[in-house]
């Protein structure tokens, strides 16, 4: 039996993979035509239930607007475990211009709140790299942390930012990427690998393709981490996935489910609603 206390503190570590689930639950868009800001959907907006082992524990919200070249990009998970014991709850927004298959960030604000702790970080961009960091509480790093070297901060992205550049391929393969990401104290890569296809129910027929693409996520942490045991946990887990569902009316694939494997359990966001609307179209899923 693991103590409650314990419990608490590994559930308070899923906020960083949900942080990390920030970077992959959007949207991943097959491959674009020559004029990539014109395959771009106009909006999208998804919630997704999360659950830690087994256990309903709260909630994950997503929107994207993009106009002309512009995007903005915000998110809000809810967290609720050991009977309200534990609440933690995050917000994060970040803005910029897409430039063929690239974005470049401009802006990145994260809040969060949880049981006896809250923070921001507040990130901006500028000359392809990372201008300008505030972190808050402002606390010096841990003796054994692992330093950023400059260089490490440059062609870089925050976690929204990186779900656009995550989200488009060249080629035929949507898990063929890895994505270089600072979230204002860790830099990281994430490797991207294909698994398998498999199908999917959904709770009313729409016409789309009922299978996914099991992509796998490796963690390559770089700089600002710890190596604790869940730092080397998640980085050395094989059980990082991500089900990509096509919708080719739409040209793109929506996360389907993302599961998380912790020391203490497995974490798992699994896909409620998502609502697309297009130039010409608007698709609602359900799951």
């Amino acid at each position: 039996m693991v103590p409650r206390s314990i419990v608490a503190s590994r559930i308070s570590s899923v906020a960083a993979p949900i942080m990390f689930a920030g970077l992959v639950v959007p949207m991943a868009l097959t491959a674009p035509p020559a004029s990539a800001t014109e395959a771009w959907p106009k909006k999208v907006e998804a919630t997704y239930r999360i659950a830690f082992n087994g256990f309903d524990i709260g909630s994950f919200a997503f929107r994207a607007a993009v106009n002309g070249s512009s995007y903005t990009v915000e998110s809000e998970a809810r967290i609720s475990a050991l009977f309200g014991a534990f609440k933690w709850s995050g917000n994060s927004r970040s803005a910029g211009a897409l430039a063929g298959l690239q974005a470049s960030p401009a802006g990145y604000d994260f809040n969060f709140e949880g049981t006896g702790k809250s923070g921001a970080i507040k990130l901006a961009f500028a000359r392809g790299g990372v201008s300008n960091i505030s972190v808050v509480p402002d606390q010096p790093p841990a003796p054994d942390t692992v330093p950023i070297k400059p260089d490490q901060l440059r062609r870089v992205l925050d976690p929204l930012s990186a779900v656009l550049v995550m989200s488009r391929t060249s080629g035929n393969n949507i898990c063929n990427k890895r994505l270089p990401i600072f979230d204002g104290k860790q830099r990281f890569d994430l490797v991207f690998s294909y698994v398998r296809q498999q199908p999917i129910a959904e709770q009313r027929p729409t016409g789309q393709p009922g299978v996914v693409t099991v992509c796998r996520v490796r963690y390559v942490p770089i700089g600002g981490h710890r190596m604790t045991n869940e730092t080397r946990h998640m980085s050395s887990t094989s059980g990082i996935e991500i089900s990509l569902r096509p919708i080719p009316s739409a040209g793109v694939h929506v996360p389907y489910q993302i599961t998380i494997p912790t020391v203490a359990g497995s974490a798992t966001l699994t896909s409620e609603n998502v609502r697309i609307t297009t130039r010409h179209d608007e698709i609602a899923l359900s799951h």
